[in-house]
């Protein structure tokens, strides 16, 4: 009897899990004050959700009584209201460290997930910490949170002495929902208890299932609401001051607006006149020793918030917009180069995005860049010439991506650039899929990619792959394969460095769902690829690797891998040259990596590799090394240094004449020291450091030719300096204040200097000497200012006073 009784308690708790909750809202017209005391007559009769459920470790376990969650939900004409008491039975212990937007760091959370259409396809997510800090998100199951989403909303988190209190304020300006009386929208209720690392949700979100954003539960009783009108203007002003060695100190003011509009209750059009990016965070550069570019981080807002359409397909690199120029200058025998600027001004860009009821999301990017030039002298005369660089060039990128049964879509992507005259032209179109099965338990996945160039030579070309994978259980696997032609060229509005090749590729894993005796999370992976030139059918990759992930009781993170290249490989891009190739011998390749408990005031994060060639004297290894002290709630101070040596590394530096190409047998060595530091002064001020130290040499022992078949041989008779040493420093100290919901008072101060060798002095502290000193220093000071002007706020405040 016992026995029957406990299976259908059971029973009833997995259908009652499997179910979507409801919560019932209600309307009011009471001044509803944001002061986290919940203390409002409209409060007490609102209906509760409660009984919450472990999201991770231990999917669909109850929250304790002593943690108990209870969300209530208001209503009125303008915004949608939360309050939130989240209890703790050691309120002592609940971790509230003050962090900036968007990173809580090691704080409680609280969170509000909502779909106003209740389609399953994207949350609008927003956070209060239990420091008071908020943070906002767009989810989509493909892509995952985008925390480059800010919203203007209203919080306020307080400590009591039974746990703690959110309130919060989101105006309906912030959501996207339909005009229709009555209303269900899909909602969830989120928090985290940092100390014990558990995350819970009100509506069961099961990590059996490869969904997040179905998994909602639903919000009923709204009823006669409209959109209002989305329109916000964001006004800006800076002013820069510019100073170093060898040059006048100089003042700079610059303004400029970014407007936001919605033009109806689904889609909104972003612009920005004058654009000013000169707070955004540096680039990392190093040393490129390889055949392809450096690929950086996009630090812009614009191109980084509300872009999750725009990343369909990977055909978009938005650091093209604004990057360097196209062509290079060309000169004459007695002529150089006076000034050649490394980056195209942006003059304006706009970005319509968004989704409609019956899935179709639409998405059109537009940027305007400016005609660039050179300035060349003669030499001999003196007279001085400008040679365009960069005409003036439109870049577009289209979007359109249908989602259906709420977990597939299929998506048409188009990405041009136009240049002014007889530049070079670029078209890119791609057809990509992603379905699942209705129970989301198998993935079919794919692309198709055609690119077409206008040139001095048009080429076409074009890029597919085909995945199939299991998504759902302990144990999952999924198989795909690439077919790349070789003139396909995405790179003036995209990035991609291989092409001519076709490979197949395949994985295999196992992973706990809920905690085991000895861990938390665990999963071991299985992976092969193999990869073959198009034209020659020879082997370009071959990899077989194992790797294991896990977190233990005590939420320490490890993980190691190890991965057998059994083959030799052939590479045809370090050649520089069409139908060369060098080969890659086999190799073994390891790596580990340690990541202590952050919620400890001291932790580490440990990563070292290694990796040995069958060569003599082949091999390199490296360690990232990075402790980590938070001090106490306001101040946190990181810092890394990474080491990393290559030993008889072979690569390419020169090539004499088409039929000889020079390699070098060198050891490339590399050190990096990075220090970053907060101190908040309180949830919406703080001051940042970000230092960063860098420096790598590649010193060539003895010079190498390649042959035709791909092997070494010593060329003696090549005597050219060829060693390389670049350096540099970056600093930067802000200070950030948001004094208004969506306005900013900023002020950077960021100091910087590099420098490219060809004779390598080994002495570490003379390379940093050369460059932290003030002839060395370029010193930039700005301030600015952003101030968020919401047109619906503007009406009322006038309606008002009349």
């Amino acid at each position: 009897m016992k026995k029957i009784l406990l299976l259908s308690i059971l029973i009833i708790t997995i259908q009652g899990y499997s179910q979507k909750k409801t919560l019932q809202t209600q309307f009011t017209d009471e001044n509803i004050s944001i002061d986290g005391k919940l203390n409002e007559e409209a409060w007490k009769n609102a209906a509760t959700a409660s009984d919450f459920v472990m999201f991770t470790p231990d999917n669909g376990k109850a929250i304790p009584d002593t943690q108990k969650t209870e969300i209530k939900v208001l209503y009125n004409h303008d915004a949608i209201y939360i309050g939130a008491m989240l209890y703790d039975n050691e309120p002592d212990k609940i971790l509230k460290e003050i962090s900036q937007r968007d990173n809580f760091g090691t704080a409680d959370i609280f969170g509000v997930f909502i779909n106003g259409f209740n389609d399953g396809q994207q949350n609008f997510e927003f956070f209060v910490s239990a420091a008071d800090v908020q943070g906002d998100c767009i989810m989509t199951d493909i892509n995952g949170e985008d925390y480059a989403w800010d919203a203007i909303w209203s919080s306020k988190a307080t400590i009591t002495g039974n746990g703690w209190v959110v309130e919060v304020k989101i105006p309906y300006a912030a959501l996207r929902f339909s005009n229709e009386n009555k209303q269900t929208w899909g909602i969830n209720f989120f928090r985290e208890i940092k100390r014990e690392r558990k995350k819970y949700t009100w509506n069961l979100i099961d990590t059996k299932i490869g969904t997040f954003t179905q998994q909602n539960g639903n919000l009923e009783g709204i009823e006669n609401i409209k959109p209002p009108t989305r329109l916000f203007l964001m006004p800006y002003s800076s002013y820069y001051v510019n100073a170093g060695s060898g040059q006048k100190t100089y003042g700079t003011i610059k303004g400029g607006m970014d407007i936001k509009y919605g033009i109806n209750d689904a889609f909104t059009l972003d612009a920005i006149l004058i654009p000013d990016f000169g707070q955004t965070k540096y680039d990392d550069q190093i040393l490129n020793l390889g055949p392809f570019e450096q690929k950086f981080n996009e630090n812009r807002a614009f191109f980084t918030e509300g872009t999750d359409l725009f990343s369909k397909g990977k055909m978009f690199y938005s650091r093209r917009i604004g990057g360097t120029p196209s062509t290079e200058p060309t000169l004459n025998e007695d002529e150089e180069i006076i000034e050649s600027p490394q980056t195209v001004n942006l003059i304006n860009a706009l970005k319509v995005s968004g989704r409609t009821k019956k899935g179709l999301g639409i998405g059109i990017l537009n940027a305007v860049t400016e005609k660039t030039y050179a300035t060349i002298r003669n030499t001999t005369t003196g007279e001085t010439r400008n040679e365009v660089l960069e005409p003036l060039a439109n870049y577009n990128v289209l979007v359109l991506d249908q989602r259906f049964r709420k977990n597939s879509s299929v998506s048409l992507i188009n990405t041009n650039v136009t240049r002014n005259g007889q530049f070079r032209d670029a078209n890119v179109t791609g057809l990509v899929w992603d379905l699942n099965t209705k129970a989301n338990t198998y993935n079919l996945s794919g692309n198709f990619k055609y690119s077409t160039i206008n040139d001095t030579k048009d080429k076409n070309g074009f890029y597919s792959t085909l995945g199939l994978a299991e998504t759902s259980g302990n144990y999952r696997y999924s198989v795909g394969t690439d077919f790349v032609t070789k003139d396909f060229d995405p790179n003036d509005l995209g990035i991609n460095f291989y092409t001519n090749y076709y490979n197949f590729y395949g994985n295999a894993n196992y992973r706990i769902l809920n905690p085991s005796k000895h861990f938390n999370s665990f999963r071991i992976d299985y992976n092969m690829y193999a990869e073959f030139n198009k034209e020659s059918g020879k082997v370009q990759d071959n990899t077989i690797g194992i790797e294991l992930n896990s977190t233990t009781k005590k939420n320490n993170y490890f993980g190691i891998g190890i991965t057998l290249i059994p083959l030799e490989s052939n590479d045809y891009y370090e050649p520089r040259a069409e139908n060369r190739y060098v080969i890659i011998p086999r190799k073994i390749e390891s790596w580990g990596s340690i990541s202590t408990n952050y919620n400890n005031k001291f932790a580490l994060d440990l990563n070292p590799s290694i990796s040995i060639l069958d060569q003599p004297g082949r091999m390199s290894y490296g360690v990232d090394v990075g402790p980590r002290y938070r001090f106490n709630d306001r101040l946190l101070m990181i810092y890394t240094f990474s080491f990393f040596r290559r030993n008889n590394n072979k690569g390419y530096i020169d090539t004499v004449n088409p039929e000889t190409i020079v390699f070098a047998n060198r050891n490339v060595i590399t050190y990096s020291n990075t220090l970053s530091g907060k101190y908040a002064i309180n949830s919406t001020m703080t001051l940042n450091l970000a230092v960063r130290q860098y420096w790598s040499y590649a010193e060539n022992k003895n010079i190498l030719e390649l042959e035709p078949d791909g092997t070494l041989t010593p060329y003696p008779q090549y005597t050219e300096n060829k060693n390389s040493s670049f350096y540099s420093w970056n600093a930067d100290l802000s200070y950030s204040w948001w004094f208004a919901p969506g306005s900013q008072i900023s002020a950077l101060y960021r100091n910087n200097a590099s420098n490219f060798e060809r004779i390598i002095d080994k002495n570490f502290g003379n390379n940093v000497r050369n460059l932290v000193n003030n002839d060395a220093l370029k010193h930039i000071f700005s301030i600015s200012v952003k101030y968020f002007i919401d047109y619906n706020g503007v009406k009322n405040k006038i309606r008002n006073k009349v």
